[in-house]
Parts: C-alpha cells; sequence; structure tokens
C-alpha cells in the first residue's frame, strides 16, 4: 500500500516527510484553492518545492485550474497534477501542453459520481475517489466503490484517520490519502505523520 500525505504548508513538515526512512510515496501541495486552510500561495510554494523531494513525488493539487496558475506552476517540481472539477478534454489538454503525469478527482456522494470514472480512461494515471468534502475532511460510503477494476491505481482519500483499520482500505485502493487525519487543531502534526507512516509500513510488511 502507497502513501499520500496532503495539504503540506510548511518547510518543517515537509523536511521531515522527505527525510523519513519510510516516507510516503506522495505528497501533496494545495495551489490554487484559498478556501482551504492547506492553501499555499504560489510565492511561499516556490520556496517551499526547494526543498528536495528525495524519494517523494510532489502533486500539485488544482480545482478547476486556469491558464495563469498553470503558466505560474509550470517550472515547479510536480509530478503529478491532482485535478478537481474538470472535463476529460480539459484534462487531456493540460497533459499533453504540460507533460504530467494525471490525478483526476473524484467527488463521491452517490453511484453515479462514481460511473463518471469511465469518461476519464484515456487521460488519467491515479483515479482519485474522494468526498464532497473539498478543504472539509467528510467521508463518503466506500463500499460504493468497492467492485470498481481498474487497470490503473486508485487513491482513496476522504476523512481517512490515524486510527482507522487502514489494512482495510487495501481491498479498495492502492494508495491512501490523508491529510485532516494527521492534524491538531488544523495544523499538520509530526507525532500524528509518525504513526501514519508506521502504520503503512507494518502493513507492506506484513503482506
Amino acid at each position: 500500500m502507497k502513501s499520500k500525505i496532503c495539504g503540506i504548508s510548511d518547510s518543517k513538515t515537509l523536511k521531515f516527510l522527505t527525510d523519513h526512512p519510510s516516507s510516503p510515496e506522495f505528497i501533496g501541495f494545495i495551489v490554487n484553492y484559498p478556501k482551504s486552510k492547506r492553501y499555499v500561495k504560489i510565492k511561499k510554494l516556490k520556496d517551499l518545492l526547494k526543498i528536495n523531494k528525495k524519494n517523494c513525488l510532489y502533486v500539485a493539487v488544482l480545482v478547476k485550474p486556469d491558464q495563469k496558475i498553470l503558466e505560474q506552476i509550470n517550472h515547479l517540481p510536480f509530478d503529478y497534477y491532482q485535478i478537481y472539477d474538470c472535463e476529460p478534454d480539459e484534462i487531456k489538454k493540460i497533459k499533453k501542453k504540460y507533460n504530467k503525469k494525471i490525478i483526476t478527482a473524484f467527488s463521491i456522494q452517490n453511484l453515479d459520481d462514481v460511473k463518471k470514472h469511465t469518461l476519464y480512461n484515456d487521460v488519467t494515471d491515479i483515479y482519485l475517489f474522494d468526498s464532497k468534502g473539498y478543504e472539509k475532511s467528510m467521508s463518503f460510503n466506500h463500499s460504493l466503490i468497492k467492485d470498481i477494476k481498474l487497470n490503473k491505481e486508485i487513491m482513496l482519500a476522504g476523512n481517512i484517520q490515524i486510527d482507522d483499520r487502514l489494512e482495510n482500505y487495501k481491498e479498495i485502493a492502492d494508495i491512501i490519502d490523508i491529510s485532516g487525519g494527521v492534524e491538531t487543531s488544523g495544523l499538520k502534526d509530526i507525532s500524528k505523520i509518525e504513526i501514519f507512516l508506521r502504520k503503512i509500513k507494518q502493513i507492506n510488511n506484513e503482506t
């Protein structure tokens, strides 16, 4: 099982993650969604991303990005663009122009939301099934995606907590995406991140 820690906005936490012996495969940054308390302005983002990613992959989290923000981040060391609220043809143009791998994010409330994934097969490298919460930590019914069979990796987000039985998520996803679950009072908590990374390592050692 792979992991992603999302909503990183300070250098101390980022260095802890990139230096960690069991670092997450993916680290996410909120690039263009000011409603989120985890949003990082472009100037700060440029400084933050000077930190060597080492074994991690950097992910730009984008909600319906416009041309301006895409140009601003074009030369930053992102490996993936995680995109919400774009049609397949929009993502196709972004993927082609900027030569990035794509995590297509689906906000799930019902089965119809899940079925939309079929429209994005040609443009998606990883499918992310998330709640409708965006900046809020909300859950969705994971049984909605339990029977999906895809030839690409599935990432799971939406109010995942460090005291969940994380091993159970292996049945439905390849990658666990956590954000609020490793925070205290809205800020990333190193001790909670440590617990999460240890649990993921333990799960992988047992399989």
